[in-house]
């Protein structure tokens, strides 16, 4: 979240999940709209998608993606908001940036109450490489990969990250 009040002009696509996610960690979605549109998983058939329709994104971001995010995308199954603005934005040629949360052998993770050692599967480790193959897609395996991957999507568009605070 951090990284994304750094950006200009962002919208927040929550699935349900992420909704669940936020409260866990003490961020409130009342919170969250002074600084970002957000956009909550309510319609069956994902109707903030065609905001892509109307060149309004140049990007689309997921992050974090659960394993089960990465498994959809990587197996082009769209039946979330976040799943569907991913296949859209790929469909429209538009870049895709995804954060996945199991990338390597080993990930130690803040729970929300503590450090925790994850040791991701053999399935999940191959989600993540199915989704590199993906076209219009990027994934970065960390929090500063992730940055930077942002920080070269911006000086394509020659934007700038934000640098006051509100």
């Amino acid at each position: 979240m951090a990284l994304a009040a750094r950006l200009p002009a962002v919208d927040l696509f929550l699935s349900a999940a992420a909704e669940e996610v936020l409260e866990i960690y003490r961020l409130h979605i009342e919170t969250l709209r002074p600084r970002f549109r957000v956009f909550r998983d309510k319609t069956a058939s994902g109707v903030p998608v065609g905001m892509l329709y109307d060149d309004v994104y140049h990007t689309v971001v997921i992050a974090p993606a659960t394993s089960n995010t990465v498994a959809k995308c990587a197996l082009g199954i769209s039946d979330s908001l976040p799943t569907n603005m991913f296949a859209q934005a790929g469909k429209l040629g538009i870049p895709g940036i995804v954060f996945a949360c199991d990338t390597e052998p080993v990930v130690v993770t803040k729970s929300p109450h503590d450090w925790v050692t994850l040791r991701p599967r053999r399935i999940e480790l191959n989600n993540v490489e199915r989704l590199r193959g993906i076209d219009f897609c990027q994934v970065a395996a960390s929090p500063a990969e992730l940055e930077a991957l942002l920080d070269a999507r911006l000086k394509e568009l020659s934007l700038a990250w934000n640098t006051s605070s509100s």
